[in-house]
């Protein structure tokens, strides 16, 4: 294993986990921008105004794109795996 293996191997993860949380990720972002909006209208500053939304947005979210994400993690194991089978 070298050098160039290694970095591959460490951008094909850094790829897996920005793919894997990507579609929760801007889905909270999304939700946040809509609640600050709303609270900036109706200047309610309520702290758990913000937090609950966003955290069932992110699971309805994660529940959708669970089969996704698990065929990224999947792709990146049997790669690394196939990697380590035929010695780098």
């Amino acid at each position: 294993m070298n050098e160039a293996d290694a970095i591959d191997i460490v951008q094909s993860a850094i790829w897996t986990v920005v793919t894997g949380c990507g579609p929760a990720v801007a889905g909270a972002m999304l939700v946040g921008i809509v609640i600050a909006l709303f609270q900036a209208l109706t200047q309610i500053q309520e702290v758990t105004l913000t937090f609950v939304p966003k955290i069932l947005a992110i699971f309805v979210i994660i529940a959708f794109t669970a089969s996704f994400t698990g065929a990224q993690v999947y792709a990146f194991t049997q790669e690394t795996f196939s990697r380590i089978e035929h010695g780098f």
